[in-house]
């Protein structure tokens, strides 16, 4: 999840996601089976999501060490299997879009994600970043 950044928020928490074509803030989000927020690291636009699932599984480990899998989209996929599976003993399953479906389509499991990130953009202060500072929310 994406927000564009005010300029009161220092560049140096803030990327451009080309694939995006926005300027601001990525949010990594963590939920439940409910959909409700387990932790939320939150990183500048230009980080690959592969890249910051790192820490964000990391921190999930050293929190929440109860969790022994997690659902995530292909943006995921790749190497970060392996990595979650020998370092984490996390079985990380990748959840992708049945083939050949274009537009809006339900997942299963994503579902809960994409409908706890609505949540969370419908209280106006998250749909943009006035923020200077990133904070770690867990949860």
């Amino acid at each position: 999840m994406l927000g564009s950044g005010a300029s009161t928020v220092g560049r140096n928490s803030r990327g451009y996601d080309a694939a995006k074509k926005i300027n601001g803030r990525k949010r990594h989000i963590t939920v439940d089976t409910l959909g409700l927020p387990v932790m939320i690291t939150v990183t500048p636009a230009d980080i690959q999501d592969r890249d910051a699932a790192r820490d964000v599984f990391w921190r999930l480990r050293l929190t929440q060490p109860q969790i022994t899998q997690v659902w995530a989209d292909r943006g995921y996929a790749g190497e970060l299997v392996d990595w979650a599976r020998d370092r984490l003993w996390l079985t990380l399953r990748i959840v992708s879009r049945p083939k050949g479906i274009k537009g809006f389509v339900v997942l299963p499991r994503r579902w809960k994600v994409e409908r706890t990130i609505g949540w969370c953009m419908n209280a106006r202060r998250n749909a943009r970043d006035y923020e200077r500072l990133r904070t770690q929310k867990h949860t």
